[in-house]
């Protein structure tokens, strides 16, 4: 599993979880989008409420409602399957809950984890539960000082960065690379409509997309 982690709330966590599953889901791979952000949650009502190429998203469930059974989960090649989170958090171990979601998913399921915000102790469950995390990130000054401290936090628990995302970006200076400490996939252009209608961005998570698989993860994934 790939946490989508980044510095402060706002930073297009949730945006980059749902527009690199969808771009995943284009290549025919079989995608798992989860909401790990349980005390703001809003993964599931995005892909509700944007468009996609290929149809809605397959019916959202929660995260402890597709590991409850104990099987494996079994997602579409269609579309992602997005699975939101708890209807009452704080009777739920997250904890525990994204580590059966690890054990749920075949290994070759791309899965994402949409992550709560900054290095709070919220951020720690899905850390730990990932393999990887997949930075996300401003090029604000301040917004990059978070996500560096972000990526320590992932590294402490185990959970190194696979690579960043820089959004809100028409360009990624070199030096943004070797601050976090690891690749930049790509950077999301700035638009004022819905990001995930535009042309432009969806190209944009393409790419981003198409990175993460040829460089980190084409052994094992199922993507055409």
């Amino acid at each position: 599993m790939i946490a989508v982690a980044g510095g402060k709330g706002g930073s297009g966590k949730t945006t980059t979880t749902l527009g690199l599953s969808r771009a995943l889901s284009r290549r025919r791979a079989p995608v798992v989008a989860a909401d790990a952000d349980w005390d703001l949650p809003n993964l599931a009502r995005l892909a509700s409420a944007t468009d996609d190429d290929r149809g809605p998203a397959a019916d959202a469930t929660t995260v402890t409602e597709a590991v409850a059974g104990g099987g494996p989960i079994r997602p579409s090649r269609h579309a992602p399957t997005v699975l939101s989170a708890p209807e009452t958090p704080s009777e739920a171990d997250a904890e525990r809950a994204l580590a059966a979601l690890a054990t749920a998913v075949p290994d070759d399921v791309p899965t994402l984890l949409d992550c709560p915000a900054g290095a709070s102790p919220d951020a720690a469950a899905p850390l730990q539960a990932a393999d990887r995390c997949l930075l996300v990130t401003p090029l604000r000054r301040a917004a990059l000082r978070d996500t560096a401290k972000t990526a320590a936090l992932a590294r402490r628990l185990g959970c190194p960065p696979v690579g960043a995302v820089a959004v809100r970006a028409e360009s990624v200076p070199d030096g943004v690379g070797d601050l976090l400490g690891c690749p930049v996939l790509g950077g999301v252009p700035p638009t004022d409509a819905d990001p995930l209608s535009v042309p432009a961005v969806r190209s944009a998570y393409e790419e981003a997309a198409r990175r993460l698989v040829d460089e980190c993860e084409s052994e094992r994934w199922r993507v055409a």
